[in-house]
């Protein structure tokens, strides 16, 4: 849809030279050619952003029902297309396991095999797969494996558990809390080929249906995941706490733990909510609840962002992996106690590490939004009679918790959506390449110094927080490349490429399955207006948590509607559209060329429903939050980043 406003000069510039150019290998389809007979054809990429590339080949007929992989050779400057050549066969157009490899190789995910040294380095194990611990690898650990209800909570299917958790009573008001992350760096060690691995894929990645490891699967859900009932080595983090929750003492171990029960978010809520359980274990759970209950209070106070972003489940068939349904993932008050809990280490560490190495730590900071990103919300927020502040972080949380919309309780989420919009991109940082410490902070978090430590399995930075804190406390020396700014910058560097290109993928993915499941299927539902357009508008479907565009008129022909002069209402025929309207669309999928599928959103005229502002049934929304992407097969954290510009916690995988 085309903006709306008045029109606004732009610095403009012409390309005088080329240093070096960007190709690489692209994805998409071959254009049928005029004569079959011709060996020359046209080759589309699947992105809009690469011109055509002409190739020569002698299986033009058999590839044209193919994705296929080009690689670019030449563009003389007299020729409208660039001359390539074709590398290989993906698969078949359309085919969901095709589909995903062209959205992973787009996105500059390795996919390859591991090098064969990488398996090399790894443990030996039994016959069939068995591990235990030896002498030497518990040799130095504190061993917490009697006297030590830890467990674990995380989606169904989870198999790369990368945390525990623990809570003991002291007596006299105290309280122990133990946060237990997976030891990944006793298997990864500095400069290895599996610490090469991991350093260059950077991240693990969440797709619908499948995840790639940032390491290979002995370690990432066997040896290194915090399964339950099997001794496994951890770093640990245990607070002593007063009844106000605020920390006496901090302590730092590597340890081995047996946890005594792994647990789905599902089944520790049950636990929890049972007034008849009066287990140990769960008293623990509802300890551990009271205690993450003053955290967050204390967080919140402190300007912390409770912000949303939509968040969906697709349910797939076992066998084609289709998507058969999809609904909006549901949080659990114990989503948010483990979030609390490793949100807590996350700090502890941070503050740990940049005081024994201010120039050299691996910290996250997440920069407070230019006030010019709040406008499209603050005139929203006017026009339901609200005055937006947006100082501080602080401010803006207290001026979202009363944007309260009568008869719309789908309101407040939205206008938190809006918000996620304004925030910053939170990135990884050299402690050593920001001059000032106030700019350390995570204004989402509303947290002067913070890091990712969490989740060493699944994402380097943790690895190299997990090494920065074993030399803090002399467990081991600091490795020459994170011993200078420069190095942990490179590190950091690469690490934020990484991210952001496994955030992308799992949201192509998302969208991939979406059209998947609207294939041959026309569906109804309720949408809610998030912004405007001269010829249309963005609309949000809470249900499948996508945000579209709606056209109000075909190309080519004039709107009926029109853009009132602040930009916040269309209007035609004595019916009008504003921002947070509900509005009932029609959803089916196109295919165009190229084996282009397009997801077609229209508006239901004639609807007693259309284009009038009403009331919306509770629980419609699907609200996460910002840097959500949870864990394998489900949002593990609504979030650990609370507002870092959106993600991939992992797809599927918590945020920590």
């Amino acid at each position: 849809a085309e903006g709306g406003g008045e029109a606004t000069l732009r610095p403009a510039a012409k390309v005088v030279g080329i240093e070096k150019r960007a190709w690489r290998p692209y994805c998409g389809s071959i254009e049928a050619p005029m004569n079959p007979r011709d060996k020359t054809v046209l080759f589309a990429p699947v992105s809009k952003s690469i011109p055509k590339v002409r190739i020569q080949t002698k299986q033009a007929e058999e590839l044209l029902s193919k994705r296929i992989v080009v690689a670019i050779d030449a563009w003389h400057a007299t020729s409208k297309y660039p001359t390539g050549h074709y590398v290989r066969t993906i698969g078949k157009a359309g085919d969901i396991d095709c589909e995903s490899e062209v959205i992973l190789l787009e996105h500059e995910v390795c996919i390859r095999e591991f090098a064969p040294n990488a398996f090399k380095e790894l443990p030996k194990v039994g016959p069939n797969g068995e591990w235990d611990p030896s002498p030497e690898d518990l040799k130095g650990r504190v061993d917490l494996r009697e006297g030590y209800r830890v467990c674990s909570i995380d989606p169904p299917g989870c198999k790369d558990i990368d945390d525990a958790l623990h809570v003991r009573p002291l007596g006299n008001g105290r309280t122990e809390v133990g946060v237990h992350i997976a030891d990944v760096t006793h298997f990864v060690h500095p400069n290895s080929t599996l610490d090469e691995e991991a350093r260059f894929r950077g991240t693990s990645v969440y797709l619908v249906q499948k995840r790639i490891d940032m390491l290979p699967s002995l370690l990432t859900t066997d040896l290194c995941s915090l399964r339950g009932k099997v001794d496994r080595l951890a770093f640990s983090v245990i607070w002593t706490l007063d009844d106000d929750a605020e920390i006496v003492d901090v302590k730092f171990h590597r340890s081995v733990i047996r946890s005594v029960a792994a647990m789905t978010y599902g089944q520790a809520q049950g636990i929890i909510d049972d007034e008849t359980d009066n287990t140990e274990l769960a008293q623990d759970l509802r300890k551990m609840r009271e205690i993450t209950r003053k955290l967050r209070a204390r967080r919140t106070a402190a300007g912390a962002l409770t912000l949303a972003s939509p968040e969906v489940r697709f349910e797939l068939d076992s066998e084609t992996h289709d998507p058969i349904d999809v609904r909006a993932y549901e949080l659990k008050e114990t989503n948010a106690m483990v979030e609390e809990m490793m949100l807590l280490a996350n700090c502890t560490v941070a503050k740990h590490i940049h005081q024994h190495f201010p120039h050299c730590s691996m910290l996250r900071r997440h920069p407070s939004p230019p006030q010019s990103n709040f406008e499209p919300l603050r005139k929203v927020a006017e026009a339901l009679g609200f005055k937006l502040e947006s100082q501080s972080n602080k401010s803006l949380a207290a001026s979202l918790d009363l944007m309260h919309v009568p008869g719309n309780p789908m309101a407040n989420k939205l206008l938190r959506i809006l918000a996620t919009r304004a925030m910053s991109q939170a990135v990884y940082f050299a402690s050593g390449d920001v001059s000032s410490s106030a700019d350390f902070l995570h204004y989402g978090l509303a947290a002067p110094t913070y890091t990712h430590f969490t989740s060493p399995i699944r994402r380097y930075a943790d690895v190299v927080v997990h090494r920065l804190l074993a030399a803090s406390i002399g467990l081991s020396g600091l490795p020459d490349d994170l011993n200078n700014t420069a190095g942990v910058k490179e590190v950091a560097n690469g690490i934020n490429h990484r991210h952001r290109m496994a955030q992308f993928a799992g949201r192509a993915s998302t969208e991939l399955h979406a059209h998947v499941f609207f294939k041959d299927k026309v569906s109804e539902e309720q949408a809610f207006v998030m912004r405007l357009r001269r010829n249309g508008v963005i609309v949000l479907i809470p249900k499948y948590g996508l945000e579209v565009p709606v056209f109000l008129s075909k190309k080519g022909e004039p709107c009926r509607y029109k853009l009132s002069a602040d930009g916040m209402a269309l209007s035609a025929d004595n019916k009008h559209i504003r921002v947070l309207d509900r509005l009932p669309v029609r959803l089916s999928v196109e295919t165009h060329g190229n084996h282009r599928t397009n997801l077609k959103v229209e508006l239901v005229e004639g609807s007693s429903a259309t284009l009038e502002t009403s009331t919306v049934e509770s629980g419609e929304g699907a609200a996460g939050k910002v840097e959500s992407g949870g864990k394998k097969g489900g949002a593990k954290r609504a979030s650990e980043d609370g507002g870092g510009g959106g993600t991939p916690k992992k797809k599927a995988k918590k945020g920590k």
